[in-house]
């Protein structure tokens, strides 16, 4: 900062901006003097002189390793390489003596955040073929991918614009297929990419896409034109019901007998009957006719709620 900088942030004269700028000298002797564009003398302390001061807190590490072990269970092994490098990062900053006694309490931190394993078997995805898709997003380049078809099991090259990625029980890459009998914004199931390349060709990105728009479209993860939902809730259901967040867009309707009706509107009436069976009998689907037609004639008392 210049003198002038300090005079004007802090609302100082001249006078008590050269004391201010003094003191800190004082403190950080390693404060260097500068000469600007406009020849006027501006001081800064280096970046490495104040990693010391940084305070991490125990707290905030363990959500970091708690954050890194989520994406390994979730199959993110990617995301969660990247934060554990992150937390070592943190720790190297740190004194010596601030890691020694913050270790002892993270541990009993991180025994304290169980993270339930989700039941099943999760599909596979190469960690090389993540890495490719998100250079490919943010230098804004198109990829040739080799995608096996699950019904088929035929794998054949594609050329597509990456835009992102959504994760649920499978994981998707959101990309535009550049092909003529296409030409739109398609979910890729990443375990079926085989091969990925990255071209020297780059594509310009839609503006008026947005990735999480495009994903409230839908129940879950399958995009198909939104319709309107309603269910209903037994009375002795509802209040656990109402814990839940179904869709972004949903309202919630308490009835006279207790029951409750929740609306939002959505793609993906598959997805909702696999998520609905849970419920048992103690959901109903007003609307649409078809979503009831593939669950109320399934449902099961079960000896317990979500």
């Amino acid at each position: 900062m210049s003198l002038a900088d300090i005079e004007e942030r802090f609302g100082v004269g001249r006078r008590t901006a050269m004391r201010m700028r003094d003191a800190v000298a004082c403190v950080f002797p390693q404060v260097e003097e500068i000469a600007g564009d406009d020849r006027a003398k501006r001081w800064r302390i280096p970046k490495s002189t104040v990693n010391g001061l940084i305070d991490v807190s125990v707290e905030e590490l363990a959500a970091l390793e708690s954050a890194a072990r989520l994406m390994q269970q979730q199959n993110r092994a990617v995301e969660a390489a990247e934060l554990t490098g992150l937390v070592a990062k943190l720790k190297a900053m740190m004194r010596p003596d601030a890691v020694r006694r913050v270790e002892p309490d993270l541990d009993a931190l991180l025994e304290s955040e169980g993270l339930a394993m989700r039941p099943g078997p999760r599909p596979r995805i190469g960690t090389g073929v993540v890495t490719i898709l998100r250079e490919a997003i943010k230098s804004c380049r198109k990829v040739r991918i080799g995608y096996r078809n699950r019904k088929t099991r035929q794998t054949n090259e594609r050329i597509v614009h990456p835009y992102g990625f959504l994760h649920g029980h499978r994981h998707y890459l959101v990309a535009w297929h550049e092909h003529p009998k296409a030409e739109k914004f398609v979910l890729f199931s990443l375990p079926g990419i085989e091969t990925v390349d990255l071209l020297a060709e780059s594509f310009v990105r839609d503006p008026a896409f947005n990735l999480q728009s495009f994903a409230a479209r839908s129940f879950g993860l399958f995009q198909e034109e939104p319709f309107d939902v309603v269910w209903r809730f037994s009375p002795d259901a509802a209040d656990v019901a109402a814990d839940f967040v179904f869709h972004p867009t949903q309202t919630l309707e308490r009835q006279q007998d207790g029951s409750l009706i929740v609306r939002f509107r959505a793609g993906g009436d598959l997805e909702m009957a696999w998520h609905l069976c849970i419920w048992g009998d103690k959901v109903e689907v007003l609307e649409p006719a078809r979503l009831a037609e593939l669950v109320n004639g399934h449902r099961r008392a079960w000896p317990a709620l979500p």
